[in-house]
């Protein structure tokens, strides 16, 4: 019996020299599940240059595309595109009357359910309160337009910018009431007139272009400008970005139309306006235009 007491005591003399093992549980490595950040969104008003609205004959079919600057504005920016714009508004159909039909809108644009196309996008501005990247609004041109074909172009364009602005002051507020401190852009268009000087529709095309000039850039810009400003909105001058306040004195040599001032040039490669008497931007002149919103807001 001694013996086995004697192997008793070295056993726990030996556990008291090499100490008790530590029964602590380990401690065990934890994962944090990050929430991924909420989706911002792009709200998009306006006309068919928002639409991205392509002619029939320019290599797609005709109506609302993919490749307008909203939509590449969009997928530089890492936003999702609510594009509430509608072909061929005005800037008094943008907060008076019940938004286009479906052949008008944009691709993917959501049912504005007989709502104006102001009234669709203060909705969305609001649903998405906290998540709006940007808001972007093109409107005006279709006011514009038919002055290129008046007996007095600048008379009726004068009262054409006079009722814009009036209709920007009513519709601007409110958007920007409901976008809270999103930033807001407003852009102007391209000098589609210069293009005149060389379209066989016009029988005095350069002359107009000449006139269109000094309308663009002191008269109908400047007036925008003065109503995005109102509602600290930023302004992108679409008219200078495409090259329109360029001097008519310097010549480019065109490949189809010869030697021609450079600012019709840009706009015969920038718009279909040229060739087909079409106002919208051709896929290089969206282009132009996303950029240039793409820098007026640091993305």
């Amino acid at each position: 019996m001694r013996r086995y007491a004697l192997v008793g005591v070295l056993l726990m003399a030996l556990g008291a020299c090499t100490g008790t093992p530590d029964r602590t549980p380990a401690p065990t490595s934890t994962t944090t599940v990050s929430t991924p950040p909420a989706e911002q969104v792009y709200v998009s008003l306006g006309d068919s240059y928002a639409t991205g609205y392509r002619p029939a004959d320019a290599g797609a079919p005709e109506g609302p595309t993919r490749d307008g600057f909203a939509n590449l504005v969009a997928a530089r920016s890492g936003l999702r595109l609510v594009n509430v714009a509608c072909s061929g508004a005005t800037s008094a159909q943008l907060s008076q009357e019940p938004a286009c039909a479906p052949a008008n809108r944009a691709l993917d644009a959501p049912d504005p359910a007989g709502r104006t196309q102001l009234d669709a996008a203060i909705q969305a501005l609001r649903e998405y309160q906290g998540r709006v990247g940007l808001v972007t609004v093109v409107i005006g041109g279709n006011d514009l337009a038919p002055c290129a074909r008046a007996a007095d172009p600048l008379t009726c364009a004068s009262q054409a910018v006079t009722d814009i602005r009036a209709n920007l002051a009513t519709a601007l507020p409110a958007l920007r009431e409901a976008a809270g401190d999103a930033p807001i852009v407003g852009l102007t268009y391209p000098d589609v007139f210069l293009g005149a000087w060389v379209s066989p529709e016009f029988r005095d095309g350069e002359n107009l272009a000449r006139l269109s000039v000094p309308l663009f850039q002191n008269f109908f810009n400047t007036a925008l400008k003065a109503e995005y400003e109102k509602i600290d909105a930023k302004f992108v001058d679409v008219t200078a970005t495409t090259g329109g306040y360029g001097p008519l004195t310097e010549v480019t040599q065109d490949p189809k139309y010869g030697p021609v001032p450079t600012p019709v040039a840009k706009i015969c490669a920038l718009t279909y306006f040229c060739d087909r008497t079409d106002v919208h931007p051709t896929p290089a002149g969206h282009q132009e235009i996303a950029d240039a919103v793409l820098s007026a807001t640091g993305r």
